[in-house]
């Protein structure tokens, strides 16, 4: 039986896992519908634990709710530095690394296209864990389409504004918010360390040399 996926993704699982980054800096572009819904679709088709499928994806595309949840974001992005004792962009280092882009999306999340907040349906964290791989089916989705994001989480700071916002049920939890949309800049080549320094066989410090090379 031939599976019903978009005949539009021709890119190769292996070109979308190797240059898909974190996308943090967007276009304004809008983002069409069609591509949105595949891009759902592709997330819930992802293993979870007992095919309970305890998730769901609230898409955000109205610019009110958008500049609204862009300003949550950045309240929850600083009160989760401040937890780190860093309580202004003066504690952050200056250079181009991940901390200063992060930083950056903060203050600019608002305009960002669109979002998927990514919810489990009960509390706890067997239910979160659970939709965590439908994440990277939607970001793998997306990818292949030219479309960028990232994962982001919020801050219980925000918690209660944000279920209030969008009308989400106190049973409910945001596991992850993320933001979608076309990129300034360009996916890959990624930074990553050798496989080597990563992984192991039989044992914690047991790396053979077919792992190495």
């Amino acid at each position: 039986m031939p599976i019903p996926a978009p005949e539009r993704w021709t890119m190769t699982l292996g070109d979308a896992m190797y240059s898909m980054r974190a996308i943090r800096r967007f276009r304004p572009d809008p983002i069409r519908d069609s591509d949105l819904r595949d891009i759902l679709d592709a997330a819930r088709q992802a293993p979870n634990g007992g095919n309970a499928q305890p998730w769901r994806f609230l898409l955000v595309t109205d610019a009110e709710k958008r500049a609204a949840l862009g300003e949550l974001y950045h309240e929850a992005w600083w009160a989760k530095r401040k937890d780190e004792g860093i309580n202004g962009p003066e504690d952050i280092p200056p250079g181009k690394g991940v901390r200063q882009s992060a930083m950056r999306l903060a203050g600019e999340i608002g305009n960002t296209p669109a979002f998927v907040l990514v919810c489990a349906t009960a509390q706890g964290a067997g239910a979160a864990q659970s939709v965590i791989p439908s994440v990277q089916n939607l970001l793998l989705a997306a990818r292949s389409i030219g479309i960028g994001g990232t994962i982001t989480t919020l801050h219980a700071v925000v918690e209660e504004r944000v279920h209030e916002l969008f009308g989400i049920p106190a049973d409910a939890q945001v596991v992850y918010c993320v933001p979608l949309g076309y990129p300034r800049g360009r996916f890959g080549p990624l930074s990553r360390k050798p496989l080597a320094e990563v992984a192991a066989l039989d044992s914690w410090d047991n790396t053979p040399g077919w792992l190495a090379t």
